[in-house]
C-alpha cells in the first residue's frame, strides 16, 4: 500500500511541476533582452514614475529596487488616491477608501525606496473627463521638479490593463515629456512603458487580454521581478491583498514564483528609437 501511495504522490508532483513550468511559458517572452537592471541598462540615475492608482506600481518593483540599489533617485506621481477601487478584501468604509489606499500607496512607495512621492486628488475612474491641458502641465512640472532621465508610464494605446484611466496617465506623460523637449527645457532620454507578458494576456485575459496584446509594443527589456518585494506590496495594499490572487486564480506568491520576470518597452527620445 505504501509503494502504491509512493507513486501517486509521484506522480502528483510530476502533474504539479508540469503544471507550474507550463505557466511559466505564458509569463515570458523571447523578444525581449534580459538585463539585471534597466536604470542601469540605459545609464538612469533618476527615474519617475507616473501612474494613475495605487498599486499601479506592482508591476515595476523589480526596476525601482534594482535602480535603488545601483544608486539611483526614485521619485513617483500617482494621480487618484483609488477611492473607486473594489475592496478585496474589505478593510474600511468604502468613503474612506480613498484616505486608506493613498496611505498604502505611500507606505509602499517608502518600502520601495521612493524618495519623493505625491497622491493628487483626482476621481478614480474619471481622469478621461479631466482637461488634458491640466493633467500635461502637473506631469510636466513633476518632471521639471524631479529632473529623471527615465520617466515610466503606461503604453498609452492599452495601458497594460485596458484601464482608461491608465491609458490616459500613459498620453498625458507623453504629451508632457513632447511639451518640455519643445520648449528646450529639461526633459528625461527614456520611457519605460511596463507590459504585461503577451502570452498570459491571450491565455488568461480574455477579450480585455486580447485587446491589451493586440495594442502594446514588443518588449524591449525584461529584468527579475523582486518577488519578496510584490509580495510585501500586496500586504501593504491591504484593501487589494486578494487581487492577484482572485485575478490570475492562484496563491500571491505562487503567482510570482511563475510571472519572475518584468518587461518593458524602452524608447530612446533622442534617437526617436525602441532601445534595444
Amino acid at each position: 500500500m505504501l509503494w502504491v501511495m509512493g507513486i501517486a504522490a509521484g506522480l502528483a508532483l510530476l502533474a504539479a511541476a508540469a503544471v507550474f513550468f507550463r505557466y511559466r511559458t505564458f509569463f515570458d517572452d523571447p523578444a525581449a533582452r534580459r538585463v539585471r537592471s534597466v536604470a542601469g541598462d540605459v545609464g538612469a540615475k533618476r527615474i519617475l514614475a507616473v501612474f494613475a492608482h495605487p498599486d499601479d506600481e506592482q508591476l515595476i518593483n523589480g526596476l525601482l529596487t534594482s535602480a535603488k540599489a545601483e544608486g539611483a533617485y526614485l521619485s513617483m506621481v500617482t494621480a487618484t488616491p483609488g477611492d473607486a477601487g473594489t475592496q478585496s478584501p474589505v478593510v474600511c468604509r468604502q468613503s474612506e477608501l480613498g484616505i486608506i489606499r493613498k496611505a498604502e500607496a505611500l507606505k509602499n512607495g517608502f518600502a520601495l525606496g521612493i524618495d519623493d512621492q505625491e497622491v493628487w486628488d483626482y476621481p478614480d475612474g474619471g481622469l478621461p473627463d479631466i482637461p488634458a491641458d491640466e493633467l500635461i502641465a502637473r506631469v510636466a512640472d513633476a518632471i521639471k521638479r524631479y529632473r529623471p532621465d527615465l520617466v515610466v508610464a503606461f503604453w498609452p494605446a492599452s495601458g497594460a490593463t485596458g484601464h482608461k484611466d491608465h491609458m490616459r496617465m500613459g498620453l498625458v506623460a507623453e504629451q508632457a515629456i513632447e511639451r518640455l523637449r519643445a520648449d528646450g527645457g529639461a526633459a528625461p532620454r527614456f520611457v519605460a512603458y511596463p507590459l504585461i507578458p503577451r502570452r498570459s494576456l491571450l491565455k488568461l485575459g480574455r477579450r480585455t487580454g486580447k485587446f491589451v496584446a493586440e495594442n502594446q509594443p514588443l518588449p524591449t527589456h525584461s529584468t527579475p521581478g523582486n518577488m519578496a518585494s510584490k509580495v510585501r506590496g500586496w500586504q501593504i495594499h491591504a484593501a487589494q491583498a486578494n487581487y492577484v490572487a482572485k485575478a490570475y486564480k492562484m496563491p500571491t506568491r505562487l503567482l510570482y514564483m511563475i510571472w519572475d520576470k518584468e518587461f518593458y518597452a524602452v524608447r530612446d527620445l533622442e534617437t526617436g528609437q525602441w532601445k534595444n
